[in-house]
């Protein structure tokens, strides 16, 4: 389980995070909704070890992301803008992330074929379009079969089959029990996609529930969404 507990970052006299506190609990999709510049990504990067948190605590399974031994056989992850060195072709770049989580290399060959990149396997990340180069983020994060599974808006540059497939994805990996986090700004593929519904707005977290409670009395997600920020702002 991915526990998010007061959680606060502060740069000088702005919070990014405010004391925010939810969770991700294993076998169901947690979507992480807000607005450019809500504190989603911040939030991420504390859980994943990449910032440091001015208060609070982010864990998997009671731990942080740097007490893991080998981080991606338990957290595979994709941020958005991260992605591999754009002359390494996309099976060495994979091959060297294995390698460096002791991961058997025969899952390379797995993870290409599960992201439909086998026949792109040899070409060079620069050569890639920004659908592919997302499926490779994918398919490094899986490439460690992760119990749990945190993406940063995983449908930027995909087609309408390639979201199709990311929802059908995450709704597997969740029917085997993982726990998966994912955060995006596309209300409509989160409706069709996720049990669990965080909003965060200006760092503070509005809204957390089940996908049913949080749009009860709404037309809509994006209604429910904006109806959230509008009480989040007036508080």
């Amino acid at each position: 389980m991915i526990e998010i507990s007061h959680l606060s970052k502060r740069y000088h006299a702005t919070a990014a995070v405010d004391d925010a506190t939810f969770t991700a609990r294993p076998g169901r999709v947690t979507g992480f909704l807000g607005p450019n510049g809500a504190g989603k990504s911040t939030t991420l990067r504390i859980l994943l070890g990449l910032s440091a948190a001015t208060s609070g605590t982010a864990t998997i399974d009671g731990r942080r992301y740097r007490d893991l031994e080998h981080p991606l056989r338990t957290v595979g992850a994709l941020l958005d803008g991260a992605g591999a060195v754009p002359e390494r072709r996309a099976v060495d770049h994979l091959r060297w992330v294995a390698q460096s989580n002791r991961i058997p290399r025969a899952r390379v060959d797995e993870v290409l074929e599960l992201v439909d990149l086998t026949g792109a396997r040899r070409q060079r990340v620069r050569t890639f379009s920004l659908g592919m180069t997302q499926r490779l983020g994918i398919a490094t994060a899986l490439l460690g079969d992760p119990q749990v599974v945190v993406l940063d808006e995983p449908t930027n540059g995909l087609d309408p089959a390639g979201i199709r497939w990311i929802r059908t994805l995450l709704r597997d990996f969740a029917a085997q029990g993982r726990t998966v986090l994912v955060s995006s700004h596309q209300m409509a593929e989160m409706s069709d996609t996720v049990d669990d519904l965080v909003i965060i707005d200006r760092g503070r977290v509005v809204v957390r529930g089940t996908l049913d409670e949080v749009v009860a009395g709404h037309l809509s997600l994006e209604e429910a969404f904006f109806a959230a920020l509008a009480t989040g702002a007036a508080r």
